[in-house]
């Protein structure tokens, strides 16, 4: 093989290797934080908050109806036969079972109700992800936001995140289940689970 052959031969694998790179460009973002970003996740997180008061408001008047029975039965219970004593500690342990229900129940609803309020948010957020990898020719777009698995070494990648942060700004805004269609009032109280405590915590995010 002459010295041209070799030279056209390296130019071709020069440029077939840099064509294959360019086929696998790959970016980066947070997703936690673009979904920060859009306005709708304030809509969401507002429904979510109202939703739990009203479970709260349902777990204080169950307590406040334990506490007012259980605070009866311990003011009388020295006077009382053996069967009305049974039959109070009986519907005290039953209206116990209740709450504890309720604790259970209310913890799936209201998770339940946070994935419906920010379903509409994340396929908003997908799309834009979709459009901007299209648009850039990105092979890959990596969360860096959540890492199930460490990285020895990788090599540089870009950060889209504003790249679709301003693609999402452009789109019309992701309608949040039980709010209006601007993302402010209209939103719904829930209805009160059949008997039983809501989770107590602040909801988070």
């Amino acid at each position: 093989m002459n010295i041209n052959t070799k030279k056209a031969a390296l130019l071709i694998a020069a440029v077939t290797c840099f064509g294959f790179v360019n086929a696998q460009k790959i970016a980066h973002l947070s997703l936690d934080s673009l979904i920060t970003l859009m306005p709708e996740t304030k809509t969401a997180t507002e429904a979510a908050q109202i939703y739990f008061k009203g479970l709260e408001q349902e777990s204080i008047a169950m307590q406040t109806e334990f506490e007012s029975k259980y605070k009866d039965y311990m003011e009388k219970e020295a006077g009382m036969s053996e069967l009305l004593k049974k039959n109070k500690q009986e519907d005290l342990q039953q209206l116990q079972t209740r709450i504890q229900d309720f604790q259970r129940q209310a913890e799936q609803e209201y998770r339940k109700k946070q994935a419906e309020l920010t379903a509409p948010i994340y396929q908003k957020a997908k799309k834009g992800i979709e459009a901007v990898a299209k648009e850039g020719g990105y092979k890959y777009i990596l969360d860096t936001s959540v890492q199930s698995t460490s990285v020895l070494y990788s090599e540089s990648s870009d950060d889209v995140l504003l790249l679709v942060k301003k693609k999402l700004d452009a789109m019309p805004l992701a309608e949040v289940p039980g709010t209006s269609p601007q993302g402010t009032g209209g939103i719904k109280s829930p209805p009160s689970p059949g008997g039983a405590k809501p989770p107590m915590q602040k909801p988070g995010k």
